[in-house]
């Protein structure tokens, strides 16, 4: 393991504090190495289903092993070293001592990572990440394949049959079949490849697009009606998308949905699948979560990063808002959206952010959605001239990091397409590479709907590299190796010193020191994560840089109350100017932003 880029001695005063916590959080959740936390609790006089991790693809002989405990096989898992089973919970620790055996988890309920708003606005995310350039380039995301693993695909005019090419279903709705219930996947495909048919016409002066409108989106139920499906319906979808690659050049896999992390990403089984996609040559693109409002660890929303989010080779993507606005300089992180590290393995996440808040994408009126929260339509007037106030029955308004997840998987399909031989490692390298960087360093939010109030900042567990921008990722050339894995997330560290520093597995070059991918590059030379002309390092504020109160807030490095600051986030200014808050992309430097208080325009929490 080599170990990298040291960020600040402050930052490091501190960072063993939250790791305290965040690991203590973790080792509440300790049990026996082949058997997940989260089964200590079964019935032991009843049946669970379970999903059992095999040393090698499972043949008849391993099944065999379930079966003798008096289990049944409930699915097959294709390539996946494992199956699903239903079995007595008595028979889990005998079971477990079998040498073949890897790992048992329950099969977890999982869940689409959006929110619910009642407020509305014009929908400007193409614009702040600068998807127009790649339109003005003739980029479409034609012949991009893009795996959708959700909750279905509704037929509405904006996605055709020219764009949704496949459908299968894994819910095992024998009536609806792979058609949307719930309307979160028609949702997230209308960010992807919405073609904007609803709102192109002559009534028309505004048209809800997606970012690849051409691409093709192979649709994978895995979500019912209510929004919830299991763990083992998206381990399959996955080997779906696998099996289908080359029929349809699946390109892209965009998972928003998610579930909490009980084991480190090694045991995870739905990590375990997301890495077999990648290694098949898929980009992987999940959702962060939707917990960064959670204290209830103390950690004011950190460490709260969802499965298989924590998963190292993925891109993971957090939720900025946009503020109702093109511009990105005054664009603030989503309250809501879940922070780094990853429990257990301390995953330097998320990779970068999109826009996520108050998204205006597709969506039918009978859907669960719809019905759940009638205030998220759109009226006509927002985008036609002789419009009403009568809701539109295409247009619909969700929040979350399942809405900033299409930003960046219909990025990645423009990227394949003008680039076809970029490797999955290439692609996650490249974005982060050349995410903005100048963003608002921290803000005091309040949620003009419940009055709340957070502190948020532009650290690296809650924007990771930067914010998507898709005209510098499609300018760039730069070119990570090739090797599988050779744009690991890096693991976040305490040194000897009391340093913070990356470590880096193997031959990833996120987390390194050369001249191309080197942490002052990727993470930018400004004061996120850099030092002055001097020097001196200046990542976290611009007074004294003995003082805790820079970073921790007035008093003693209490987790309870300093532990991301209850004052003074960033340093001695409570306020800029607009023009102090421009700033340029990757690699360059930024001027120094301090902490601003905004009253925030409908930043949602998850439901």
């Amino acid at each position: 393991m080599q170990r990298n880029s040291t960020w600040s001695t402050l930052w490091g005063k501190a960072f063993p504090t939250i790791c305290a916590t965040i690991l203590s959080t973790s080792l509440a959740f300790a049990a026996p190495t082949k058997i997940s936390p989260d089964l200590k609790g079964s019935n032991a006089s009843g049946q669970v289903d379970v999903i059992v991790q095999f040393n090698h693809m499972p043949t008849a002989a391993y099944h065999q092993k379930v079966l003798s405990r008096g289990g049944a096989i409930k699915r097959k898992l294709s390539r996946f070293k494992g199956a699903v089973y239903t079995m007595p919970a008595f028979a889990i620790a005998d079971l477990a001592n079998d040498p073949d055996v890897v790992y048992i988890s329950p099969d977890r309920q999982l869940h689409g990572a959006q929110s619910g708003s009642s407020a509305w606005n014009n929908d400007y995310h193409t614009a702040t990440i600068n998807a127009p350039a790649a339109w003005a380039q003739g980029l479409d995301g034609t012949g991009i394949g893009v795996a959708v693993i959700d909750s279905g695909v509704a037929a509405v005019p904006d996605l055709t049959a020219n764009n949704v090419v496949y459908s299968q279903d894994f819910t095992g709705d024998t009536v609806n079949g792979a058609a949307d219930q719930y309307g979160h996947g028609t949702h997230v495909s209308g960010i992807i490849a919405g073609n904007g048919y609803s709102s192109t016409g002559s009534n028309d002066f505004y048209t809800f697009q997606g970012i690849a409108q051409n691409a093709n989106i192979i649709n994978l139920r895995v979500l019912d009606k209510t929004g919830s499906g299991s763990e083992s319906q998206v381990i399959a979808a996955i080997q779906e998308a696998i099996q289908l690659q080359s029929t349809y050049n699946i390109r892209v896999i965009n998972l928003s949905v998610g579930g909490p992390v009980w084991e480190s990403y090694t045991q995870d089984p739905l990590c375990q699948a997301v890495e077999q996609a990648w290694q098949a040559g898929i980009v992987v693109v999940v959702a962060a979560g939707n917990y960064g409002r959670d204290n209830n660890a103390g950690t004011n929303g950190y460490g709260t990063i969802t499965s298989p989010g924590n998963d190292p080779y993925v891109i993971t993507v957090g939720a900025m808002n946009t503020e109702g606005t093109p511009d990105r300089i005054d664009d603030l992180p989503a309250t809501y959206s879940s922070k780094g590290p990853s429990l257990f393995d301390d995953v330097v996440k998320p990779d970068l952010v999109a826009p996520g808040n108050l998204i205006i994408s597709l969506y039918t009126p009978p859907e669960t959605l719809n019905q759940e929260n009638p205030g998220n339509k759109i009226p006509t007037s927002l985008y036609q001239t002789n419009g009403t106030s009568a809701s539109s029955g295409t247009y619909f308004i969700l929040s979350g990091t399942s809405m900033a997840t299409p930003m960046v998987s219909g990025a990645v399909a423009l990227m394949l397409q003008q680039s076809p031989g970029l490797t999955p490692d290439q692609v996650k390298a490249r974005l982060m590479l050349t995410s903005f960087k100048g963003l608002v360093q921290a803000a005091t939010i309040t949620d003009p709907t419940t009055g709340q109030t957070f502190n948020e900042q532009a650290d690296i567990f809650t924007v990771g590299a930067g914010y998507l921008d898709i005209q510098a990722a499609l300018a760039s050339t730069a070119l990570a190796p090739p090797t599988v894995g050779s744009a690991l997330s890096p693991i976040a560290a305490v040194d000897s010193s009391g340093n913070v520093v990356l470590e880096v597995n193997g031959s990833s070059v996120i987390g390194g020191d050369s001249d191309l991918w080197g942490t002052s590059i990727l993470w930018g030379t400004s004061i996120l994560w850099g030092t002055s002309d001097n020097g001196q390092s200046i990542l976290w504020g611009t007074g004294s840089l003995t003082s805790d109160s820079i970073l921790w807030g007035t008093g003693t490095l209490d987790p309870d109350s300093i532990l991301w600051g209850t004052s003074i986030l960033w340093g001695t200014s409570s306020s800029v100017s607009d023009s102090e808050l421009s700033g340029s992309s990757a690699g360059s430097s930024v001027p120094a932003k301090q902490a601003v208080s905004v009253t925030t325009r409908g930043d949602r929490r998850n439901r």
